[in-house]
């Protein structure tokens, strides 16, 4: 667009299936995408990650959780800046925003409440640039599910592509963004996503996921179990829809008693069948082509049994549509953080079910001195 001003942003945002901390450079306006820079995810170093453990599916709200919560935050917006301050001097980097999108710890839109730790005011100050968080919150208050808000992202990235399509991101729980054939949009989170499976791997296998698939390939899935995984009750919910990775943590326990590899197998399994579910029974149009990103798209196992499950349409992943495929949540925050410096909204009611849509985003300016 000519009538506003193209800008440099460095996204910076925590990996739902706990990966690690991503990080991507963006020349955008918001709307259109004019140049991808560096993206990469730093794993956490292993006293942070089970800080964050420890406070997923809490709420900062609750006194006897607030402590911990804060002591998590502190510890992960240090490590964010330092990482920033890292990328910037590696890639001879000139950000002109950060957008921060933190680490989601606990998600419940029925409850009114989202809480990502990740303090921008503290982020801006330790970097020195203006910083752009608190995407979710606005979006909540007006009554929408707070998420997702990818759709406004992949819809620069597939312009031009035919329609239907549909994105699929599987990170800590799979989200489905749809295009239609007449320019419609229509986006929710379908269900679990690389979450169940890392922590399967995780509880008994010492592994922080499964590289590559390769437990799952050797394993054999458990029909009856994976019937009952899929009777989660938020799978039959109507969108539109938004959760947290730990809501299906008490179907996990299902598994126990598999060995781990069939634990692997059926976990992924439950990905992919939760996935082709919602879109037999959620979209308007079947989309002629699926685009796979997250980090599922790495997950050769995850890709095989979702093409199973989706024989009669096109299923590739972000790398062969020539998508940048490293550090997605970190991208689309790049894009959040610019979109909410023109003032353009990040929501909608077709993706979050908010009443209009929704500009996101706080604006943090670093400390003087």
């Amino acid at each position: 667009m000519n009538n506003i001003k193209s800008v440099v942003a460095l996204g910076v945002a925590g990996s739902t299936s706990l990966d690690g901390l991503g990080l991507a450079l963006m020349e955008t306006d918001g709307v259109d995408i004019y140049r991808q820079g560096p993206a990469y995810i730093i794993p956490y170093e292993e006293d942070l990650l089970e800080q964050i453990r420890s406070v997923l599916g809490k709420r900062a709200d609750s006194p006897e959780r607030a402590e911990e919560i804060r002591q998590a935050e502190e510890a992960f917006t240090g490590f964010a800046a330092a990482a920033v301050r890292e990328f910037v001097k590696d890639n001879d980097a000139a950000p002109d925003v950060l957008g921060f999108a933190g680490h989601t710890i606990c998600h419940r839109p029925q409850e009114h409440y989202t809480h990502q730790i990740g303090d921008g005011q503290r982020l801006a100050d330790l970097t020195g640039l203006k910083t752009v968080a608190r995407f979710r919150n606005a979006d909540i208050l007006a009554g929408g599910q707070g998420a997702p808000f990818a759709p406004v992202y992949y819809e620069a990235l597939a312009a031009g592509l035919p329609r239907p399509l549909a994105v699929v991101d599987i990170g800590g729980t799979s989200e489905i963004v749809w295009f239609g054939s007449n320019g419609e949009m229509k986006a929710f989170v379908s269900g679990p996503g690389n979450a169940i499976i890392n922590d399967w791997v995780t509880k008994h296998g010492g592994m922080h996921f499964d590289y590559n698939g390769k437990l799952a390939v050797t394993g054999k899935v458990q029909d009856k179990i994976l019937a009952t995984l899929m009777h989660h009750k938020y799978i039959a919910l109507y969108p539109p829809k938004a959760c947290d990775r730990t809501i299906f943590a008490e179907k996990a326990e299902h598994l126990e008693g598999l060995t781990l590899e069939d634990g692997a197998a059926t976990a992924t399994a439950f990905v992919a069948e939760s996935i082709a579910y919602s879109m037999a029974l959620f979209l308007p149009e079947p989309p002629t082509k699926v685009i796979v990103c997250g980090g599922g798209a790495k997950n050769p196992t995850l890709m095989r049994f979702l093409r199973q499950r989706l024989p009669q349409t096109e299923v590739e992943t972000a790398v062969a549509a020539g998508w940048p495929p490293e550090a997605v949540d970190a991208q689309e925050a790049a894009f959040w953080a610019v979109r909410r410096l023109h003032c353009l909204p990040l929501s909608f009611p077709s993706t979050t079910g908010a009443a209009e849509p929704v500009i996101g985003g706080e604006i943090f300016i670093p400390a003087a001195g």
